[in-house]
């Protein structure tokens, strides 16, 4: 199976999705570390991939989504975005409306935990 085909049965087989560098037990970048640091703290569940295992992965993730960067949140097959996006949606709210919509669980105290202390 091809990267792309990975990526796809991957993504669409699981709610969400987190692509990154490392594991979201172990991250191996400040940027995934931040995206699994608020997934873990709203207590999402969530597939983690570790790019750095599959040089065929860490690119083809890029090139699947037409996105430069890692790590990259997929909610219910959509891409949403990397750490910058995810944090401003933590942050405003709408990371919460996205997980509503697409009948995500989470803890909604803890995401509102994460605005208090960054108000």
């Amino acid at each position: 199976m091809n990267a792309q085909n990975q990526i796809k049965e991957t993504v669409d087989g699981n709610d969400v999705v987190l692509f990154m560098k490392g594991t979201k037990s172990m991250p191996q970048c400040g940027f995934s570390s931040r995206v699994a640091g608020v997934l873990n703290f709203m207590g999402v569940e969530y597939a983690d991939v570790n790019v750095l295992a599959d040089d065929g992965i860490r690119q083809g993730i890029k090139d699947f989504s037409d996105w430069p960067t890692i790590p990259q949140l997929y909610v219910k097959g959509e891409f949403v975005g990397g750490c910058d996006i995810v944090t401003e949606m933590t942050l405003s709210g709408e990371l919460d409306q996205l997980f509503d919509e697409k009948g995500v669980g989470y803890n909604k105290d803890a995401a509102n935990q994460i605005r208090e202390h960054n108000s």
